[in-house]
């Protein structure tokens, strides 16, 4: 486990999941006196910024973790795709009005901000191509049959 793997796009992603998650603890639109959050409008939409939540977290593990570069640019590749399904769904959100919503609050332009983060962070990490970062394989000779 090595956090000096972490290039700026797995850090970009990992700032992008952080403000989705405090976005989803903050109201998202102010409706006749009252807040209304993520989870009072619970939908579609964010169970898809939870995805791509997930998505840029699986990238920051998977490469703090991994021995080798299959598995984050797998992650980076899925990551990419559930953070551009992530930016649709908080553009959703801040373009619809649930509940007769009169305006929006702090939480949906938080989370939009996230999803994008999210989704440039991922992109930014399936496109360095870097290595030296992930110790050259050990390969033993075996010895000629006999």
């Amino acid at each position: 486990m090595s956090l000096r793997r972490l290039r700026a796009g797995e850090l970009l992603a990992l700032a992008g999941a952080i403000c989705v998650i405090v976005a989803l603890r903050l109201p998202w639109y102010e409706s006749a006196g009252r807040n209304l959050s993520a989870w009072a409008t619970f939908g579609p939409a964010v169970a898809l910024l939870m995805l791509s939540t997930a998505g840029a977290l699986v990238l920051v593990v998977a490469t703090v973790t991994e021995r080798t570069t299959a598995l984050p640019v797998a992650a980076a590749v899925w990551g990419t795709l559930l953070g551009f399904f992530g930016v649709v769904a908080a553009i959703v959100r801040v373009l619809e009005r649930p509940e007769h919503a009169s305006s929006l609050c702090a939480g949906a332009w938080l989370a939009l901000a996230g999803a994008v983060l999210i989704l440039a962070g991922c992109w930014q990490a399936m496109r360095d191509e870097r290595t030296e970062l992930y110790p050259p394989a050990n390969i033993q000779a075996r010895p000629p049959p006999v």
